[in-house]
């Protein structure tokens, strides 16, 4: 089994539906912080020198790494069924992060959103130990997973989390798992790119601000760390893309970035549960030709699409498109709102209303929504609701 948020307010940047197969391995959009919650505490430093030295980056940290075994059958025999993954300890406490698909049903079922955890999970280290852990919890909407061991029955040795708004294209980085089950596995490569809007293998909601990387991640990679030259963590290897029905990694590997993650473990640790806002649309980019040609007076920022019924955004009175046209070979709905900035935030793609909603404001806030219609400029006030489930 393969190891592996976003429309809170989604538009074509959080698009439904993936157009390339997608292989498990896993990512996100971010949740907020649980408030008055303080991030993990690592011991461990980052490492020293001004070169990537991956034998250096391996020897350090791969003893932080683990094999994930997660059993979904009533018992753990030997001949039941297993899912397996990576992940990596966190602090001296036990705490580990892997992905949500690795230690729960997410992705191996018809109907996404809607997930059961492992009945048994069991935690193997470097040196071939295993010991059982317990499922603390799990983020569907990010694909992130927290477990935690006993520290008493193994030696920890934990990865420092790095910060992934950082990360720069071309920058070397280095991914440990268990690829095929072969445990402490090193790949190497570069960023690829940075703020990809992904199809979620966990959710209907596309996950932003996913890493691109080229470095070799393939299944029983997912939940395993994405380093830097520093060896600190900077995302949660997550999915590949493949085309066909080839299954294989082909240059193009996605991960979680840990800044999303971190907010997702906090939430976790504190409540077992991670709470996203919701706006209840949908959007795709205004761009100045576009702007130029149907009237707006704006630029740049996000064409409502739809208005969900009984959503927060309905109740608020945004405005979808009801206009359809097809421009410069694209699809365009216009005639509604055009989103311009959130909660004074400025807002200049269909991306931005997900990243803005999901990772800087929480459920139960009323946010000031400046938007265009036509010519006009105004503000809507939104009282965000809890994402659904999905």
């Amino acid at each position: 089994m393969v190891g592996a948020a976003a429309v809170l307010v989604a538009g074509k940047a959080a698009g439904w539906l993936s157009t390339g197969a997608v292989t498990t391995v896993v990512v996100g959009v971010a949740a907020p912080g649980a408030a008055g919650v303080a991030a993990p505490v690592v011991a461990a430093k980052p490492l020293l020198g001004n070169g990537f030295e991956p034998a250096q980056i391996y020897r350090a940290r791969s003893a932080g790494v683990v094999t994930v075994v997660a059993y979904f059958d009533s018992g753990a025999a030997a001949d039941a069924t297993a899912g397996q993954g990576s992940g990596f300890v966190v602090n001296a406490q036990g705490v580990i992060l892997t992905s949500a698909h690795v230690i729960t049903t997410a992705g191996q079922q018809s109907v996404p959103g809607r997930a059961q955890p492992a009945s048994t999970v069991y935690v193997e280290f470097a040196d071939g130990d295993r010991v059982s852990a317990k499922v603390v919890g799990y983020d569907l909407f990010d694909d992130v997973g927290v477990i935690r061991v006993d520290p008493a029955q193994h030696t920890l040795d934990p990865v420092p989390l790095g910060d992934s708004s950082r990360v720069v294209v071309g920058q070397p980085v280095a991914a440990i798992g268990s690829p095929f089950g072969n445990a402490d596995s090193l790949s190497v490569g570069v960023i690829s790119a940075i703020r990809r809007s992904i199809p979620s293998l966990t959710t209907r909601y596309n996950l932003v601000d996913a890493i691109q990387t080229d470095a070799p991640i393939n299944h029983g990679n997912s939940g395993g760390p994405l380093l830097d030259a520093r060896g600190r963590v900077i995302g949660i290897d997550a999915q590949i893309r493949s085309t066909g029905s080839s299954s294989g990694f082909e240059g193009v590997g996605f991960a979680v970035p840990i800044d999303s993650a971190r907010h997702s473990l906090q939430q976790l640790l504190a409540t077992g549960t991670v709470r996203y806002a919701y706006v209840g649309i949908t959007s795709e980019d205004l761009t100045p030709a576009i702007a130029a040609k149907f009237g707006y007076a704006a630029k740049r920022g996000a064409l409502i699409d739809l208005v969900t019924p009984g959503s927060a955004g309905a109740r608020a009175g945004l405005v979808a498109g009801t206009r359809e046209a097809v421009f410069q070979g694209q699809a365009v709905k216009t005639g509604g709102d055009a989103i311009v900035a959130i909660a004074g935030i400025p807002v200049t793609n269909a991306e931005d209303v997900v990243r803005i909603v999901s990772e800087r404001l929480l459920p139960g806030q009323t946010v000031p929504f400046t938007v265009v219609r036509g010519s006009r400029r105004r503000v809507v006030t939104v009282r965000l609701a809890v994402r659904p489930a999905g």
